[in-house]
């Protein structure tokens, strides 16, 4: 009962995810951060098994943080998406596998070029321009495809992502009123106005 979106641009994406807690027909919680900061230039928005997503994403993170430690240098953000899928493919074939689904957003410096990675539970990754996961989602692939252009700034791509929240909220029998919202670009990461009922009601 989670969603979380997805969107790249040239040299920026933005990942946004709803902010409920819940399990079978309890609310537990609606201020959930379900994005996080890997390093400056890298971001994940997670859903699945809560256990799962905060060790899987933190055993990653450290890993990362580890990496760049011993070689001076950070992953690129496809590196990172080749080294989640790996690890990911690794616990799905032993006897303590995560359900973690998620989006991975990162800006490279090197080629100055923003990366958005697709990576479910079973560790199929794909590069995307943009995607989401969970029941919302699916009311969200028509919105991309009709309102996605190539060269979109970042104030458009928020606007597609208001449209796709707005439709989750109108269609879907699940109540999701906020979605926390967060860019990585060539200034790092930062965080997004929040998207909620309130802010699109018009």
């Amino acid at each position: 009962m989670e969603t979380i979106l997805g969107i790249r641009g040239e040299d920026f994406a933005i990942v946004a995810a709803e902010t409920t807690q819940a399990r079978s027909i309890v609310v537990m919680k609606e201020d959930e951060n379900k994005i996080h900061k890997i390093s400056n230039s890298l971001v994940f928005a997670t859903m699945g098994e809560s256990g799962d997503t905060v060790q899987f994403t933190e055993f990653i993170s450290k890993n990362i943080a580890l990496y760049k430690m011993r070689n001076n240098y950070e992953l690129s953000p496809q590196e990172a998406a080749h080294f989640t899928r790996k690890n990911l493919a690794d616990y799905l074939r032993s006897r303590t596998p995560y359900q973690v689904n998620m989006m991975i957003a990162g800006y490279d410096e090197q080629t100055q070029k923003a990366a958005l990675y697709f990576l479910d539970y079973l560790a199929n990754s794909v590069e995307v321009k943009y995607s989401g996961q969970g029941y919302g989602a699916m009311f969200c692939q028509s919105i991309f495809d009709r309102e996605y252009k190539k060269g979109l700034s970042k104030e458009e791509a928020y606007t597609i992502l208001e449209h796709c929240v707005k439709e989750i909220q109108k269609r879907l029998v699940i109540n999701q009123k906020n979605f926390k919202v967060a860019i990585v670009n060539k200034d790092g990461f930062n965080w997004m106005p929040d998207i909620s009922a309130k802010n699109i009601c018009n």
